[in-house]
């Protein structure tokens, strides 16, 4: 057996996955996550602030450790949109790699889309009909139309939530005129998408992860299912969206923090993320929403394993 470790840098939390592979198959072993939060007060204006990189490194230091202690023999670890778009982001990759020996990879929006489409075929079945993948990070959101053995069309937008909660999120409760700006700002910046949409007519909205995980178990406790383990997918629907999405435009932090299934860590950012999900669906006709708690860190780790290339040591995704 191989043992990978995966780390997705992302510009609110930093996640480490630990697996065993064997035979063409994985076994997941072990996971972590820290809210680093790296794109803080350092996001609109490309960089990312000492206060950020310390916090960075504290815990790549910290995922080292359980790294060493697990004996993983390939390390791979990826920068995303904070990172790629910081002046200072690749300086802060080398002074990583220097203090803890893992190399870390700045990866392009179009590469972390398509590790995020293998993620979502990992986690789902996505049939033969188009779905529109929503990846909402805190830096960019990734789109991307595909269907199980097809993906037709992707793009990686700088629209994520911290960028957001920092340029609109002024007030607490969020105030129409915020929500009436920020759904400027997705019609300024969203055409390629809304033209996607028109052209390849997906009929499921397939969120991602993060704020879709809080969601789907905000929606699970109210349904008195408990999900001890999460799985690949976890339960929601459309009319459960629209209910939370206009209990948290109206409630403030300490109120939303109150909402059995919330966690501090989105917490502040799933106002905007709600806001954007509101635009797409009413921008196009979905007859459903589903929610993969698989994204870019299980998208590295399928490809690993049908690519079988892995090598001792650390190295990179070819």
């Amino acid at each position: 057996m191989t043992k990978v470790a995966i780390i997705d840098m992302g510009t609110n939390t930093f996640h480490l996955l630990i697996a065993g592979i064997r035979k063409g198959t994985y076994d997941i072993f072990y996971r972590d996550h820290e809210p680093v939060k790296i794109g803080r007060n350092g996001i609109n204006n490309g960089i990312i602030t000492p206060d950020a990189c310390q916090r960075a490194m504290a815990a790549m230091r910290r995922f080292k450790k359980s790294i060493d202690e697990n004996r993983v023999s390939t390390v791979l670890a990826f920068g995303t949109s904070a990172m790629r778009n910081a002046q200072n982001g690749m300086e802060l990759a080398t002074e990583i790699t220097r203090d803890t020996g893992i190399p870390v990879q700045i990866i392009s929006g179009d590469k972390e889309a398509e590790l995020i489409f293998e993620g979502i075929k990992a986690a789902l079945d996505l049939g033969e009909g188009n779905n529109l993948i929503v990846d909402i990070g805190a830096g960019s959101v990734e789109f991307i139309i595909a269907n199980a053995s097809r993906l037709s069309w992707k793009k990686s937008f700088e629209i994520g939530g911290q960028r957001l909660l920092e340029k609109f999120h002024k007030h607490d409760p969020i105030t129409p005129a915020e929500i009436g700006a920020l759904d400027t700002h997705f019609e300024l910046s969203l055409p390629p998408l809304i033209e996607a949409l028109k052209t390849f007519d997906p009929k499921v909205l397939v969120g991602s992860s993060g704020t879709f995980d809080t969601l789907s178990d905000i929606y699970c406790l109210r349904k008195g299912m408990q999900l001890i383990h999460r799985p690949p997918e976890t339960p929601f629907s459309m009319g459960a969206f629209f209910t939370i999405y206009d209990e948290l435009i109206h409630k403030d932090r300490d109120a939303r923090m109150k909402i059995e299934g919330m966690i501090e860590m989105r917490v502040d950012m799933i106002v905007v993320a709600c806001c954007l999900i509101r635009f797409i669906l009413e921008k196009h006709c979905f007859e459903d929403i589903r929610v993969s708690s698989y994204s870019l860190k299980e998208g590295v780790l399928s490809t690993l394993v049908k690519r079988s290339n892995l090598q001792t040591g650390t190295g990179g995704l070819t």
